[in-house]
């Protein structure tokens, strides 16, 4: 009997192709290179299908099928040649909803008030049969590879529900998957009878996406899936909970004041017109809104079931991470728990940090190590590699410098003290004798956090500094807060942010420039985040807290703030102005995590 080689051998020749025209991916350095042969777009194949799933959204008992589109190399067909597949997919592919007046939540209210309601708008989907997307094409499919897109669950033209971060939108790349790898049967149409086969793909798949679209390959992953080989997600939502609040806190993402978990569901609500009436009441105005809770901020069940750090443990795909340390939408806190989790269960794993904003993608060089590594099997070393990749501060993101890990693991905890004064500016000190009594600031939820630090005196915000630093200072890790306070009220929104001073005006200037890090905490949940406890006027709560993570580097000269406020008119709830909050500073500090330990005077 001949192999199976042999035939496919005598199948080409019949072609008139002999084996030295066949088309093959071709390495260099550990990288895959383009192929003059794949890079004909002209020439591609694509096709879309449908794929069923194992799971019931949207209430018409029948499983959901999900929309998939093919992008593949001609040699797939004419030369028979299995290739592996990267796959993104989106809930965005069909269109969203516009900002409309009342998407958002109102934020200005009383703290544990309800607010009003808010208008839930319709998506209108980009045609009746859109194209999913044609993201990812000129990259991948030129260097040997096939790009497979899919849509969400109840966006586009696959059907269900959106649950944002519910078990479907796991299951259904899963399911796609399992496809490419031959487990699970797809079809031109749904509930058709004409079987599309992947026997164009290896069964080796990887996956990325930005935003939303990095959040669903680690949703795949954390399924265990065989097959999911290598995963590279860009600015992920790794929790709802860490999105949409910060230590039961109710805090917005920055750039979208009002946001909560149900106004996405309304942004991305494309699918089938005829199904959102029973998903709209099953998903978003039941299960949503009766455990969202953005009176209180409280993490609960329903909170917990769409963190994918809790769904960990069956995750086998090689990580590479990616964001920026100033993406105050996605915050870095995603990516870093993940990366840290990853790395604990023995994964092989890399991470890299920009100091820009929401996005931006590794270098080409370690994105194609990483998948050529994983997805073509070269063995290129890539396990070798330095595990942490940041950009410092003046490079371009494709020149990042290479670290042991993240953190710097020469970052170590120094201790700081609140000197009298922070009104105007007290001393940032690791003395704890001069951290002495107690001083007051006045929340204005009306005044901005950059007005706050740029401020020489006010009573609305309180601001500890160092002196000058000798010489550059590295920060690289997570800062810790410990604020012990009282409140007027039973209930106080608290913001802390660290900052670069004097504060840099100008067109030139960058986030970095100003802002290290910050962080947010509600002080009724000093105890827990599952429970709220109003606060006892006159009586004092310690606050333990992380500030966001943060790799920088703070010039020479420069100082070093710590600015305690109330109310972040950027982040938070908005009340009327007036809570006082007390700060006891012999019972607050914060640590900032230095590498090579102290280069701040005393």
């Amino acid at each position: 009997m001949k192999s199976l080689s042999t035939l496919v051998l005598l199948f080409l020749l019949s072609l008139g192709v002999s084996a030295q025209d066949k088309s093959t991916p071709i390495f260099k350095d550990g990288e895959a290179q383009i192929v003059p042969a794949f890079n004909t777009p002209s020439e591609w194949i694509t096709h879309d299908l449908w794929v069923e799933t194992d799971f019931n959204t949207d209430g018409d008992d029948k499983n959901d099928w999900m929309h998939v589109s093919v992008t593949r190399p001609a040699q797939t067909d004419s030369e028979q040649l299995k290739l592996p597949v990267i796959y993104a997919t989106s809930p965005y592919y069909a269109g969203v909803a516009g900002n409309s007046p009342g998407l958002f939540w109102d934020v200005k209210h009383e703290l544990g008030a309800s607010a009003p309601p808010r208008s839930h708008p319709n998506v209108q989907r980009r045609g009746q049969r859109p194209y999913i997307s044609k993201s990812h094409l000129k990259k991948w499919i030129p260097r040997g590879y096939i790009v497979v897109h899919s849509s969400s669950p109840g966006t586009g033209l696959s059907q269900g529900a959106p649950t944002v971060g519910g078990q479907n939108e796991s299951l259904a790349p899963k399911a796609v998957i399992e496809w490419l790898c031959g487990r699970r049967k797809g079809y031109t149409e749904i509930e058709g009878d004409t079987e599309v086969k992947a026997y164009w793909s290896t069964g080796k798949v990887g996956m990325t996406g930005t935003s939303y679209n990095g959040t669903l390959p680690l949703a795949a992953a954390t399924t265990g899936v065989e097959g999911l080989e290598a995963i590279i997600p860009i600015a992920p939502n790794t929790s709802y909970y860490h999105y949409y609040r910060s230590n039961g806190l109710v805090r917005s993402p920055g750039g979208y004041l009002g946001e909560d978990i149900d106004v996405l569901y309304d942004f991305i609500h494309s699918g089938d017109e005829s199904k959102r009436a029973y998903n709209n009441k099953t998903v978003r105005d039941t299960e949503m809104i009766n455990n969202i809770d953005r009176e209180s901020g409280d993490y609960n069940e329903f909170w917990a079931g769409r963190d994918y750090l809790n769904q960990m443990s069956k995750m086998k795909a090689a990580l590479l991470m990616s964001h920026g340390f100033n993406d105050w939408n996605v915050m870095p806190e995603h990516s870093y728990r993940i990366y840290a989790k990853a790395k604990e269960m023995g994964l092989p794993t890399q991470i890299y940090y920009h100091q820009n904003g929401h996005g931006g993608p590794p270098p080409m060089t370690l994105m194609n190590r990483w998948f050529t590594r994983y997805l073509h099997g070269v063995e290129n070393n890539v396990e070798a590699d330095k595990k942490a990749w940041i950009v410092r501060e003046n490079d371009s993101p494709n020149s990042p410098t290479a670290y042991d890990d993240y953190p710097n693991p020469k970052a170590q905890d120094i201790t700081f003290y609140f000197g009298q004064g922070g009104q105007t500016a007290g001393q940032l000190t690791q003395d704890k004798s001069k951290a002495k009594g107690k001083e007051m600031l006045i929340d204005d939820s009306r005044i901005s956090g950059k007005d706050h630090a740029k401020a020489t005196s006010s009573k609305n915000r309180l601001l500890y500094v160092s002196a000058p630093l000798k010489e550059d200072t590295h920060i690289s890790g997570l800062a810790k807060a410990s604020i012990t306070l009282s409140s007027s009220k039973p209930a106080a929104n608290l913001s802390v942010w660290i900052v670069s001073l004097p504060w840099q005006e100008g067109n030139s200037v960058k986030i970095t420039d100003n802002i290290i890090t910050r962080g947010w905490a509600d002080p009724q949940n000093h105890k827990s985040i599952t429970h709220s406890y109003p606060l006892k006027k006159d009586t004092f709560y310690t606050v333990n807290f992380d500030l966001i993570p943060d790799d920088q580097i703070i010039p020479k000269g420069q100082q070093i703030g710590v600015m305690i406020f109330s109310s972040d008119s950027e982040f938070t709830i908005l009340p009327k102005p007036g809570t006082a909050l007390t700060i006891d500073l012999k019972q607050s500090h914060i640590s900032l995590p230095i590498v090579n330990g102290n280069n701040l005077e005393n």
